[in-house]
């Protein structure tokens, strides 16, 4: 199988590692230069030093076009901010012949007259299959995702990942690329569902920091990781998606790894705002993207214009531009009145 992975950060390196055991993986990065190091090193020493490439792996900076259109999956390794480009840039040159992953976790920041459905929104982040339906309604496209860390993947450790999507071929198509000894991929059509997932629990591993870096005790991440479990699906049941979804590895299996693995980049944000760092100084101590940074806001817009109650992004939200301390967001959650758990 020819499969080609877009982007050469952590974790489509790890991804293209992982499968470049079974397969021959093209794993393109923009710059030129970069490129060429990592092939003739066989590693990528900015975000996976001590994981060398598998066999099947060979890097590429070439521009888009025919070479693409020859492969049997492409995936594309952009953040979410840059997925609508990438779609955009792919569609004339796949079609509806060769399927599209997208491994980006999140909403995309608010557009102008989004147009979705019947109806004309101002201000609403959309999900990367909407997207998708709007840059590229003819490709077929889905999400990789799941609970995963890019370092044990890479390392071929044990791991389950969703492979989502309306479309069978897609479906197909990234459990026979990816789907291996170390690797199991499970299918599932419920792309809102798994993408309102992915998007959420990035918000909720931040308040999950929060509450760690604070020494709130077991007893309060229980709490958070619990009634996060019950917002993230409220939202995904006010777009549509199925209740069950959100018990299955893209909502409970990646909400508890973000929640509270130590290489969690948005746990670190958490972490670094409890104690006392700024926002930019917390992204900047990364160096990775955190992805529940750039889609808060839009999570909690997405909530609101749905009426869906969501306290804990809300707070999250508040904290992040600087307008509640640490300890006031969570005067905030434990003031809200009594109410029934359901």
């Amino acid at each position: 199988m020819k499969v080609a992975v877009l982007g050469a950060g952590a974790w489509g390196t790890a991804l293209a590692i992982n499968a470049g055991a079974h397969h021959a993986v093209t794993l393109w990065a923009r710059d030129v230069p970069q490129a060429q190091v990592m092939q003739a090193q066989r590693v990528n020493t900015r975000y996976l030093p001590e994981q060398a490439f598998t066999d099947g792996v060979q890097m590429s900076s070439a521009p888009f076009g025919a070479w693409l259109a020859e492969q049997d999956l492409v995936v594309i390794g952009s953040p979410m901010s840059g997925l609508r480009g990438m779609l955009t840039q792919l569609a004339p040159i796949l079609g509806s012949h060769v399927p599209v992953a997208w491994l980006c976790k999140g909403f995309e920041a608010a557009q102008a007259d989004i147009v979705q459905g019947d109806a004309s929104h101002s201000g609403i982040g959309l999900m990367a299959h909407e997207v998708c339906a709007q840059v590229a309604p003819a490709l077929l496209g889905g999400a990789l995702s799941g609970p995963s860390f890019a370092q044990e993947v890479a390392r071929g450790m044990p791991t389950a990942l969703v492979a989502a999507s309306s479309s069978a071929v897609a479906r197909e198509a990234m459990v026979k690329a990816f789907h291996n000894p170390t690797l199991r991929v499970y299918a599932n059509e419920d792309i809102v569902g798994v993408e309102v997932g992915g998007a959420v629990k990035n918000v909720l591993a931040i308040a999950t920091g929060l509450c760690d870096g604070l020494q709130l005790g077991l007893n309060a991440r229980a709490a958070l990781i619990t009634r996060g479990l019950a917002e993230m699906t409220r939202l995904g049941l006010a777009l549509g998606a199925k209740a069950e979804t959100f018990m299955g590895l893209s909502g409970l299996g990646d909400l508890v790894l973000t929640a509270t693995g130590d290489l969690s980049r948005n746990r670190k944000v958490g972490l670094a705002l409890a104690q006392g760092l700024t926002l930019q100084q917390a992204v900047d101590s990364l160096g990775h993207v955190a992805e529940g940074v750039y889609c808060a806001r839009t999570v909690v817009q997405r909530a609101q214009y749905l009426g869906v109650d969501m306290p804990i992004a809300h707070a999250v939200v508040a904290l992040l531009d600087g307008q509640i301390t640490p300890a006031q967001a969570v005067a905030v959650l434990m003031g809200r009145g009594a109410r029934g758990e359901n």
